[in-house]
């Protein structure tokens, strides 16, 4: 018998018709970005003596929508939704971001939203003589989201099964206690996150900062009481919850290579996991010498934007840990480069994040397949104040966040809500 006749009977006479066959018969264009500029509350921890009661905050969101571009007469009533974030730290960079959004919707209007690697090249070429980093990055990064959600969504997949397959059930995740509260206020919030089964968490133990940073000037120094009352916040808390969670300290790039050198020692005694941002990021010659000058772990990212600026803090061997922040610098597929980019130096890398719940799930499902994971970073031991307005909880138990299988990011954002909450001019 003849190997083709061997197994003629195992072939069913109608097979059905492959997935890969039927997405070959429609194809989707982009037909608009919208940015969404929000208020709605940040997340708490309702334990903590003065952290219980949700206050609003902005978040910019980017929703990019699409139809259907119809073959053979196959076609559905209409088009797939994405939807990124791309929330700053100011007033001012968030309606940037906003106003630039609405002129890359005619940029990327008809584009096939499958093609994520050239939509993200046509972007940040369109800006290369004016500057392809920072807010550049941001835009793409909002729109990148939103075009893997998309993709996620087509397939029927998590975007976390579109590199690979998650190598973790659980991603593992830190939070914040309320920076600027008292000593006494700190350590209570440190045993109030160590109870929700949370095992490290961050904080600026020098907030708040100087009255004259309100106008961007920095001296790089810090007063003999804002220092003192740094370690005791510190020390009050690793009091508090024993040698059992780390305690991650965020510098948000503020301090002079002396006063960094002389904080970071000042700290040293009470098991600091890492210390971060030390100094402004724009001299990598000052990060150095505090890094020749101090015994704890250094961390920075969240203001490098791409993985070319990521290779002088590699090569140079700069840190000890990388925090790019996935809404900032250049959206999924950048941060995943540059998480494998870490990897042949054996640096773990640690999402950053200061804004909402696209930021953290873009993150966590990026490093559901990164050996090198350190953490995710969230705002808050609990994440529940998100959901007035997504439609599916974000799963968090104890020092991890689960990934739903609900496809692309795994939520829709309640346009209702938004629609109710949006500032003037910032909506569909």
């Amino acid at each position: 018998m003849s190997t083709n006749r061997q197994f003629e009977h195992r072939i069913p006479a109608a097979t059905p018709e492959p997935r890969v066959t039927l997405l070959r018969r429609y194809s989707l264009k982009i037909t608009k970005v919208t940015p969404w500029l929000i208020e709605a509350p940040g997340p708490y921890l309702d334990t903590a003596n003065d952290n219980r009661t949700p206050e609003n905050r902005e978040y910019v969101f980017v929703e990019v929508c699409t139809d259907e571009v119809c073959t053979d007469e196959v076609c559905t009533d209409e088009g797939i939704t994405g939807w990124g974030e791309i929330t700053g730290t100011s007033y001012i960079s968030n309606r940037t971001v906003c106003a630039a959004l609405k002129h890359i919707s005619e940029l990327v209007a008809g584009d096939d939203p499958r093609l994520i690697e050239m939509i993200w090249n046509k972007i940040f070429r369109s800006f290369t003589y004016m500057g392809s980093r920072g807010a550049t990055t941001n835009i793409i990064s909002g729109i990148y989201i939103a075009l893997w959600d998309i993709r996620g969504k087509v397939l029927g997949l998590p975007i976390s099964e579109l590199f690979g397959g998650p190598v973790r059930d659980g991603i593992p995740i830190y939070c914040h206690p309320n920076d600027g509260s008292s000593v006494e206020d700190m350590a209570q919030h440190a045993k109030a996150i160590f109870e929700t089964g949370q095992t490290s968490m961050k904080t600026d133990p020098w907030y708040p900062h100087h009255e004259e940073e309100k106008n961007g000037y920095l001296t790089g120094k810090l007063s003999a009481e804002a220092e003192a009352l740094g370690a005791d916040r510190i020390a009050a808390m690793r009091e508090a919850v024993g040698p059992n969670i780390e305690i991650l300290i965020d510098c948000h790039g503020r301090f002079d290579a002396p006063t960094a050198i002389r904080l970071a020692r000042t700290l040293e005694p009470y098991d600091i996991f890492w210390f971060e941002e030390p100094v402004p990021v724009e001299s990598t010659h000052a990060l150095r010498q505090v890094r020749d000058n101090v015994n704890v772990p250094i961390c920075v990212g969240e203001r490098i934007h791409t993985r070319w600026e990521l290779i002088p803090i590699l090569e140079n061997e700069l840190a000890d840990f990388v925090m790019p922040d996935v809404t900032w610098t250049g959206g999924i597929t950048e941060i995943k480069k540059m998480a494998t980019m870490a990897e042949a130096y054996y640096v773990p890398i640690s999402p950053h994040d200061a804004s909402g719940p696209v930021n953290v799930l873009a993150g966590a499902h990026v490093m559901a397949s990164v050996p090198n994971l350190y953490r995710v970073e969230t705002s808050r031991a609990k994440l529940n104040a998100y959901d007035v307005f997504i439609d599916h909880p974000l799963d968090i138990r104890g020092d991890k966040i689960y990934l739903s299988d609900r496809p692309g990011l795994g939520i829709e954002l309640d346009r209702n809500y938004m629609r109710a909450n949006a500032l003037e001019g910032y909506r569909d």
